[in-house]
């Protein structure tokens, strides 16, 4: 007895076979990542180990002062314009020795224009600019001489460092060595000792700046022959706080 077979059978045994081999190489292929994933993931579950936290933290000065400075002609009762006030402003900055044009910078100009529509009152300008000084006794020199021009409208609008990135990287390096040494510490007391980092995993804390409201006046006084000392603004100090998470390798 002769069995024919057509040629669909044969192109279909073939594409079985085919996707038989493809298969088979697939998992061949999978296989020795499962078994490395496997045999690490057990290497590090298996190894003894103590989990200590590192902190530290650091408090700093803050160098960059950043006034927010108002002029209106409103407070002049529209006798002195803006413009006029600016120049004085500029000039009164320079002579105080401020940097105006690295350290002052416009933000806004309005006007009164709308409210003059509907009052029909003056038309009266506003002129906002941000000015950055570098240390307390330099904010409340501007303070007491830009209020001897008729500028009062002064405030605090942050702090901030130069440095703080630096600054930021030391205490993070602080942190992790501080955690070392605690590994140290506790392993000692039971005789035995800390190996090699297995796991670190980095904490970020915000950094505390202090409220622009927390500014302390002092030496905001007469000084006996009439002039009025320069006050010096007293600001908190900047906090920067890290913790880290390790685990080292108990010998």
């Amino acid at each position: 007895m002769v069995i024919a077979y057509s040629n669909s059978y044969y192109k279909t045994k073939r594409l079985t076979k085919s996707i038989a081999m493809k298969r088979l190489l697939i998992i061949l292929f999978l296989v020795p990542f499962t078994l490395f994933a496997q045999q690490g993931e057990k290497n590090f579950i298996d190894q003894n180990y103590i989990e200590v936290l590192g902190k530290a933290e650091m408090e700093i000065s803050p160098d960059l002062i950043y006034l927010a400075i108002s002029i209106n002609e409103k407070d002049t009762r529209n006798k002195v314009s803006v413009s006029q006030l600016e120049e004085k402003m500029i000039d009164k900055l320079r002579e105080i020795g401020v940097d105006v044009s690295k350290d002052l910078l416009i933000k806004d100009l309005t006007s009164s224009f709308r409210s003059h529509l509907l009052l029909k009152s003056d038309i009266l300008l506003t002129k906002e600019y941000q000015l950055v000084v570098h240390n307390g006794k330099m904010a409340g020199l501007v303070y007491l001489e830009l209020e001897k021009l008729g500028i009062s409208n002064i405030s605090v609008e942050r702090v901030d460092h130069s440095n703080m990135d630096k600054f930021r990287r030391e205490v993070k390096v602080s942190a992790i060595k501080a955690a070392k040494e605690k590994a140290l510490e506790l392993t000692q007391a039971i005789g035995q000792t800390a190996g090699r980092a297995l796991f670190i995993r980095e904490i970020d804390m915000p950094s505390y700046r202090p409220s622009t409201a927390n500014v302390m006046i002092r030496g905001y006084s007469n000084s006996g022959s009439g002039k009025i000392a320069a006050p010096e603004m007293d600001f908190e100090k900047i906090k920067i706080e890290y913790s880290v998470q390790c685990y080292f390798e108990l010998k």
